[in-house]
């Protein structure tokens, strides 16, 4: 969305991308339904005119949040699918990227997108379709890396590949709720580590 020219409404001082980086840190800890219009105006630092004249509306702006939240904060998924010889070594980079964002010093706890998705009320349909297409989009990379590892005999052929592969992301989702719960990132990787334990191997002929 490009970025239109001052209006009466927003103030002289007005940053787009400090009010950006404000608005992220407020969805991220307390979810789309979560931040009222008055507060995301608030923290911005601009007058409700400003944020829809900037941003369209709130779903608008959550939307340019997420994006940039994508950008700055989620490349080790994308590293675990690119640069990952198997399905075991990017699940392993997965969780272990999970484990270090979610406790980032500075940063809120958890994942921005999942946080948004286990709000106390359910977003608008809008955006929670959105957030659902990103979950699903990684869904169906781990179950391709999965399939794949079984196709080439890294895995056992009897293996159900789409129930441990849910398995996986239920462990990946479950961290964001453990992170925001006061779980520290030594504790996640012990977890990851009792789970990278059990991962399903071929015999030996």
């Amino acid at each position: 969305m490009a970025f239109m020219s001052a209006s009466r409404g927003r103030p002289r001082s007005y940053d787009r991308d400090h009010a950006l980086e404000q608005a992220m840190l407020l969805f991220w800890e307390r979810g789309f339904e979560g931040a009222g219009t008055r507060e995301l105006c608030a923290a911005m630092g601009i007058s409700p005119p400003s944020l829809y004249h900037a941003f369209g509306s709130k779903q608008q702006l959550f939307e340019e949040v997420v994006r940039t939240y994508s950008q700055r904060y989620t490349g080790f998924v994308e590293a675990a699918f690119e640069e990952e010889p198997d399905a075991r070594r990017a699940a392993l980079r997965l969780l272990t990227g999970a484990a270090h964002q979610y406790t980032q010093p500075g940063c809120p706890a958890g994942c921005l997108i999942m946080n948004s998705a286990a709000g106390p009320s359910p977003a608008s349909p809008e955006v929670e379709s959105g957030l659902q297409s990103i979950r699903r989009a990684i869904s169906r990379r781990l179950l391709s890396a999965l399939r794949t590892d079984q196709e080439a005999g890294l895995l056992p052929a009897a293996l159900d590949v789409h129930g441990f592969g849910m398995h996986v992301l239920a462990i990946w989702n479950g961290m964001s709720m453990q992170a925001r719960d006061g779980a520290r990132r030594e504790e996640l990787e012990a977890g990851i580590a009792a789970f990278m334990a059990t991962w399903p191997a071929t015999q030996p002929h």
